[in-house]
């Protein structure tokens, strides 16, 4: 684990803390019945089975990379990149239904 799994974990710690804390303020139907209590335990409690999620089971993002030698990541973003290529010229091309519709909308 080192730097990059830190800052990983972390900011993906931040994110569900501030998932959670949106879904429990969101139960409330006006901001004075929020339970500002329960928001914070809640947020606290997700960001840190977050941080335990992380370190139990690793994080995709960091663990791909650091197994990807630089000719396979290349590889992969090339992949990538003709995939999109295409999903692009088949979207560009006329592949979309043509309905003719009659005035009052209908076909």
């Amino acid at each position: 684990m080192n730097k990059e799994f830190w800052l990983a974990s972390l900011i993906r710690a931040i994110r569900t803390v501030c998932q959670t804390a949106v879904a429990t303020i969101g139960t409330a139907m006006v901001v004075s019945e929020v339970d500002w209590k329960y928001v914070v335990s809640a947020s606290a409690l997700a960001g840190l089975l977050s941080m335990l999620t992380s370190i139990a089971t690793g994080l995709p993002e960091v663990d791909v990379c650091h197994e990807m030698t630089d000719e396979e990541a290349e590889d992969f973003i090339d992949a990538n990149d003709e995939i999109l290529d295409d999903l692009y010229e088949y979207e560009t091309e006329e592949n979309e239904f043509d309905y003719e519709y009659d005035e009052e909308g209908e076909e």
